[in-house]
């Protein structure tokens, strides 16, 4: 099995390279001149993108062709007050440019919108901003001029008393959205309410690929092992239009104390572990690290793949290592 390793948006090896810098909109409310206003937004988020790119030189250099991007490219992209703003004509060479490099790369690109976009509300307001956002998540990537094949991975979301009720509005809502921002999404399981088995379910429904992430799993399950449960996972990949390597996501406890926190870097034993009991039905995967160090994790959890060339593991650049089952 192909597995590639990639990470979360900021670098903790490259300096002074945010792809994250914002304004507050109270900062924004204290401008005299809303349009100068807007032209600064858009020079901070000129910057975030050029930084981007910038960290996408550095993915190439050291072979990483995965990587999430910040969901905070563009300052107060979606905020309600700010609607009749549109960045996207001044920043079109920008995105352009990253969607160019990445291409050129073959580069798996993604974002991960944050909890506030969640389909599974009885809100109305909440779920107009969950479309807004994830509009915009998908805008940008259409931006960058990239197909199908770049996601955004989202959580079904809260329970609200009454997980099946919770499930099966999700499912009634994102129905309903516009094939343009389906087809864009992937599922993935949580640490507190949806586990993996409920997650899996509504996947199969909808036929959205789903996103393991077995730290997650671990902390919320039912009993299952995560390797029982991946034919199925592996399946609602294969139905996609476009060919795409299963996505995983891995991290490690922070603690004894907090199991649900990240931990700096990520435990090889039961990452491989986990890879090694679906290597016989799996040719590739793509592994997102979740760890506080981001990059660097990475590059630690490949030092530490190399203790086991011996046994099973075979390294095939700086960011890829191939599993025997």
């Amino acid at each position: 099995m192909q597995v590639r390793i990639g990470y979360v948006a900021m670098s903790t090896v490259i300096k002074n390279a945010s792809p994250s810098r914002t304004m507050t909109y109270k900062q924004f409310e204290k401008l005299d001149d809303i349009e100068a206003g807007y032209r600064r937004l858009e020079r901070i988020a000129e910057e975030n993108l050029h930084n981007t790119l910038r960290l996408l030189k550095h993915n190439r250099m050291h072979d990483i062709h995965l990587y999430r991007m910040s969901s905070k490219l563009i300052p107060l992209a979606t905020h309600q007050s700010l609607q009749d703003w549109d960045p996207f004509p001044y920043l079109k060479p920008a995105f352009s440019a990253i969607g160019d490099y990445a291409n050129q790369a073959g580069m798996r690109l993604s974002f991960h919108p944050d909890h506030f976009t969640v389909f599974s509300t009885p809100r109305e307001e909440v779920l107009r901003h969950s479309i807004r956002d994830l509009t915009h998540h998908v805008r940008m990537l259409d931006a960058m001029g990239l197909d199908d094949r770049a996601k955004n991975n989202i959580h079904i979301g809260g329970a609200y008393g009454d997980k099946a009720t919770a499930g099966a509005r999700f499912i009634h809502q994102f129905s309903k959205l516009d094939p343009t921002l389906k087809r864009r999404v992937t599922l993935e399981n949580d640490d507190k309410t949806f586990n993996a088995v409920e997650t899996l379910q509504i996947s199969e429904k909808l036929r959205l690929p789903m996103v393991l992430d077995i730290h997650h799993q671990w902390v919320n399950n039912e009993g299952e092992r995560p390797e029982e449960l991946w034919p199925r996972i592996h399946a609602t990949w294969r139905e996609e239009h476009v060919v795409l390597p299963p996505k995983i996501h891995v991290s490690s406890p922070k603690s004894d104390k907090d199991l649900r926190g990240h931990a700096d870097y990520v435990q090889v034993g039961p990452l491989l572990h986990f890879l090694r009991a679906i290597a016989p039905i799996t040719t590739h995967l793509d592994v997102m690290i979740e760890a506080k160090m981001k990059d660097d994790a990475l590059f630690k959890l490949m030092d530490d793949l190399k203790q086991y060339t011996n046994d099973g593991v075979t390294i095939k650049d700086q960011a890829s290592v191939e599993i025997e089952g």
